[in-house]
Formats: structure tokens, sequence, C-alpha cells
């Protein structure tokens, strides 16, 4: 089974940047989807951002032009670049992996991690 660790979160003023990190253990996600998603205080938790396997990578409008996701296969990890920070980026970031493909995402076949704080002051 694969393991997935958050690393990077932190507090920062808004207009900053951060990188989360989401590291991979037991098996290799080369082949997975790896998603980021986010859920703030009394929100829902929302889908931030995807890596499909094939190379492609997926925003949600909230993000696009702000946030970037990207693959380190060498080190099994996928980080989140997150740049131009606002207060409403704040919340619990985890990683979530599918064998599968990302639309099954939150399937019984993912393994999520226990996540990063992102707090993003004004």
């Amino acid at each position: 089974q694969v393991q997935l660790v958050e690393s990077g979160g932190d507090s920062v003023q808004a207009g900053g940047s951060l990188r989360l990190s989401c590291t991979a253990s037991g098996n290799t996600i080369s082949t997975y989807c790896v998603g980021w998603f986010r859920q703030a205080p009394g929100e829902e938790r929302e889908s931030i951002a995807s890596s499909h396997s094939d190379g492609a990578s997926t925003y949600a409008t909230s993000v696009k032009g702000r946030f970037f996701i990207s693959r380190d296969n060498a080190k099994n990890t996928v980080y989140l670049q997150m740049n131009s920070l606002k207060p409403e980026d704040t919340g619990m970031y985890r990683c979530a992996a599918d064998p599968d493909a990302c639309y099954r995402l939150g399937s019984y076949r993912t393994t999520w991690g226990r996540g990063t704080q992102v707090t993003v002051s004004s």
C-alpha cells in the first residue's frame, strides 16, 4: 500500500509563496493520479489541483495561474507550488493518490495523507 506524507505548510502573508510536498512510500506513484485538496474551517473539502499520470494537470478555477502541480518521479514526490497567496487559500491541504484515474479520487482505492496547514494572513 502507498502511504502519503505532506509537508511545507506554514503561516505566510498575503502575496507570499509556499511549496507543498507530497511524498509517497510503499509504492511508486508514477502511474497514479495525485491530487491536492483543501478544507477550510466550516467548509467542504475542495479539489485544488490534480496531476494525471499522462502528464496533464487540472486546477480549480480559483487557483489557475497561481498554483502549479508537478512531479518528481525519482523522489516519488508531487509538489504544489502556490504563488500570490490570498487569505481565502487558508486551509488544511491534503494530497490523495489513486491508482486508476483522477476522476476516481475519493474512491475506495484512494490513499490520503494527513495534511499540512496553510494559513495566509492579510
